[in-house]
């Protein structure tokens, strides 16, 4: 006798055990998440499997884990052959019971106690979270460094900050920093100073320890901004199918990279309310939990609207770009960004000066810069925190620069 699940996977006997109640619900978040019809099927089927099992232990509702999850796979695996993502499915399935607080919740093993630099890093992490609202990214590249500090200063004593002074911030610096690339170095510096500050704000420590953080010698702004040129962006923007779902996204993706200048988390950020449709609008979430808001230019609304219309897969997610392939939701990460960036490079077959997205928020100052854009409004676009972050796009105003450029000993030659 067959058995249809949700008006949509058919199985081949009907639902026992102690979840049967529940695969119906199951069923339906697989097709909320996009899962094509052979996914959900698959999902269906191990989540009747696995209830029917329970009923044959004897499981009651209240008592069902992840180990019988695991188990019931072991089992499962006897009988017939067990596919690439099984686990996970039935992991989906017991995580969507926890939810609905079907099942009791995970029994978490309890936890080492934590050591005193563990406690004092966590609050560290915290104070940046919180009251300084720094970026995840910046916190993560900030903690470790710290970490090692406390570390060596204190082992696993009390963390007792009252009893640093200037020689060890010095000595601490000079043991590390030779070992790092200069940028890892300076970072390492600028945690640190951070860090001291705090202490001092806490009144942990009462002098100014982050004056003795010496500094690291290098030379400001080296590099001439590598900036993907404006007929390579023609190109790329070209390139791409836009007859796809996936094309249209990335179409949408690549076109407010090139012509907003967005950095990766903000267009990953993005959300639907975040578009003003009749003020011609875009509000982004930027560094520091600064919310800036750019107007709208007509291709680049164009694009976001024909991807929504028609590329965008229904998901109950209020981001703009999402993932094309089930579970729908967000993209994860700023690096989906830059794969997508990468990948349409590559298809395309532009040689260009990185892989990254960061190139083509360079090419919109350079374009600025090449036509009379002063540094001041360049900032203001880009929406640079400080005046010295645009100035090196001076670099890259040549003819400005052969003004300044001394006259050859001797003439030309």
């Amino acid at each position: 006798m067959k058995c249809i699940v949700n008006d949509d996977v058919v199985l081949s006997r009907p639902l026992e055990g102690p979840l049967s109640a529940h695969i119906g619900g199951f069923a339906k978040w697989a097709r909320d998440e996009g899962y094509a019809s052979a996914s959900r099927w698959r999902k269906v089927f191990l989540a009747a499997g696995f209830s029917r099992w329970l009923g044959q232990q004897a499981v009651c509702l209240h008592r069902i884990s992840s180990e019988h999850a695991a188990r019931y796979l072991r089992y499962h695996a006897g009988r017939v052959q067990i596919h690439r993502g099984d686990g996970a499915a039935l992991s989906q399935f017991i995580d969507l019971l926890r939810r609905q607080e079907v099942v009791p919740p995970e029994k978490v093993p309890p936890c080492r106690p934590t050591t005193p630099v563990e406690q004092a890093v966590d609050e560290f992490e915290c104070y940046l979270r919180n009251e300084r609202v720094l970026a995840c990214a910046t916190i993560v590249h900030y903690v470790p460094f710290i970490r090692a500090f406390l570390t060596h200063q204190f082992g696993h004593r009390a963390v007792e900050l009252s009893r640093l002074c200037a020689g060890d911030v010095v000595r601490f610096v000079q043991r590390q920093a030779p070992r790092l690339h200069w940028k890892r170095a300076k970072l390492l510096t600028t945690a640190l100073r951070s860090f001291l500050h705090y202490a001092r704000y806490r009144g942990d420590i009462t002098c100014d320890l982050a004056a003795a953080v010496p500094t690291v010698p290098n030379w400001s702004m080296t590099s001439i901004p590598r900036a993907i040129s404006a007929d390579a962006v023609r190109q790329l923007l070209t390139s791409i199918n836009r007859q796809t779902a996936v094309g249209r996204r990335d179409y949408a993706i690549l076109l407010v990279l090139a012509r907003l200048g967005l950095r990766a988390g903000e267009v990953l950020g993005l959300e639907l309310e975040d578009i003003d449709w009749n003020a011609g609008s875009l509000s982004v979430q930027g560094k520091g939990d600064q919310r800036s808001t750019l107007p709208l230019p007509a291709d680049v609304g164009g694009a976001i609207a024909a991807y929504l219309r028609h590329g965008r897969p229904r998901s109950t997610s209020r981001r703009i770009f999402l993932r094309a392939k089930a579970p729908i939701r967000g993209l994860l990460g700023p690096q989906a960004i830059s794969s997508l960036v990468r990948h349409n490079l590559v298809r395309a077959g532009i040689q260009a000066p990185t892989h990254g997205a960061h190139q083509f928020r360079h090419a919109l100052a350079t374009e600025m810069l090449r036509h009379g854009a002063s540094l001041t409004e360049i900032g203001e676009v880009l929406r640079h925190r400080s005046p010295e972050t645009t100035t090196i796009y001076a670099k890259v105003d040549l003819e400005s620069l052969r003004t300044l450029a001394l006259p050859w000993p001797g003439g030309a030659r």
